[in-house]
C-alpha cells in the first residue's frame, strides 16, 4: 500500500487564504492585511470563498508530499496533473536491482493469477540484470579504450547501461516522489481522483492526501472529495451508483 506523508506546508494556510480574500473585499493595506483575522473570521472567509466559488485566493496555500510504494502506472496518471511540482526517483541514475513492485489487489486475491504475476517480475528481473551486465561489458571496453582508468570506465558504464536496460522494467515497478499542490489544484486534484471511477491505487493516494490536509486546514478542505461530495455526479452513465454512501464518507474523512 502507499504510503503518503504531509512534509510540509505554507505556515498559517487558512489564515494566508484568508488575507488574500479580505484584501479583494476590503479597503485593507498590506501592513494590516492579518489584523482582526481571528479563528472564527478566517474561517468564515474561507467558508465564503467556496460557496462563491471565487478560487484564486487559495492558490496561495501550498502542500508538500513525500508519496512512496507506489507504481510507475501511478507516475503516469499523477503527473498529469500539470499544476504541480514533482521530483521523482529516476531509474536512469538508480539501479534497480531487485527492484520493488506493486502487486494490484485483484491479482493479490487470486492464488494463480498472484503466482503468475510474481513469475512475470522475476522474468522482467533476469532481463534487466542481463541487459545490465551486457551494456555494461561493451560500455566499459569503449570507455577504457578512450583513455578513462579503471574505477571512472567501471562508474560510468554502470550508469549507462542502466539508462538502457530499464526499458524491460514494468509499470508494476515501485518508485517514490515528493510533490507539491497549491489548494487550488489540490481541489482538482481530489475531484477527479477521489471518485471511486478513479483506479484504485491514485485513488488511494488522492484519500491519503486529502485526510492529511483535512488535518491542517479543516475548513479549507472541508467541502473537497469527488464531484459528487457538492453536486451532481460527473461521471454520467458511468456513475458507481453510491452517492450517498460516497458523500457520507468525505464528510467524516479525516475527523
Amino acid at each position: 500500500m502507499a504510503k503518503v506523508t504531509l512534509i510540509t506546508h505554507t505556515p498559517m494556510p487558512e489564515k494566508i487564504v484568508a488575507s488574500a480574500a479580505k484584501l479583494c473585499y476590503s479597503p485593507s493595506d498590506i501592513d494590516h492585511i492579518m489584523d482582526g483575522l481571528t479563528e472564527e473570521k478566517t474561517a468564515s472567509f474561507v467558508e465564503m470563498l467556496a460557496e462563491i466559488g471565487h478560487e484564486s485566493p487559495i492558490e496561495h496555500a501550498s502542500f508538500t508530499f513525500g508519496i512512496e510504494g507506489v507504481s510507475r502506472a501511478l507516475l503516469a496518471q499523477i503527473t498529469r496533473h500539470r499544476m504541480a511540482s514533482f521530483s521523482v526517483q529516476s531509474q536512469r541514475y538508480v539501479s534497480e536491482v531487485q527492484f520493488s513492485y506493486v502487486i494490484p489487489p485483484h491479482i493479490e486475491a487470486i492464488p494463480e493469477a498472484k503466482a503468475e504475476f510474481l513469475a512475470a517480475m522475476e522474468e522482467d528481473q533476469r532481463h534487466y540484470d542481463r541487459l545490465t551486465a551486457l551494456l555494461k561489458e561493451k560500455h566499459k571496453a569503449t570507455l577504457l579504450q578512450e583513455g578513462k582508468d579503471e574505477a571512472t570506465a567501471d562508474r560510468m558504464a554502470q550508469k549507462m547501461a542502466i539508462e538502457d536496460a530499464r526499458f524491460v522494467l514494468p509499470n508494476a515497478c515501485d518508485t517514490k516522489m515528493i510533490l507539491t499542490m497549491n489548494a487550488r489544484s489540490l481541489y482538482n486534484f481530489f475531484a477527479h481522483r477521489c471518485c471511486n471511477r478513479a483506479q484504485w491505487e491514485i485513488r488511494d493516494v488522492a484519500i491519503q492526501m486529502l485526510r492529511l490536509v483535512k488535518q491542517v486546514a479543516p475548513h479549507l478542505f472541508s467541502k473537497c472529495g469527488p464531484a459528487c461530495v457538492n453536486g451532481p455526479c460527473s461521471e454520467g452513465k458511468m456513475s458507481c451508483g453510491k452517492m450517498t454512501q460516497v458523500r457520507q464518507y468525505f464528510q467524516t474523512l479525516g475527523e
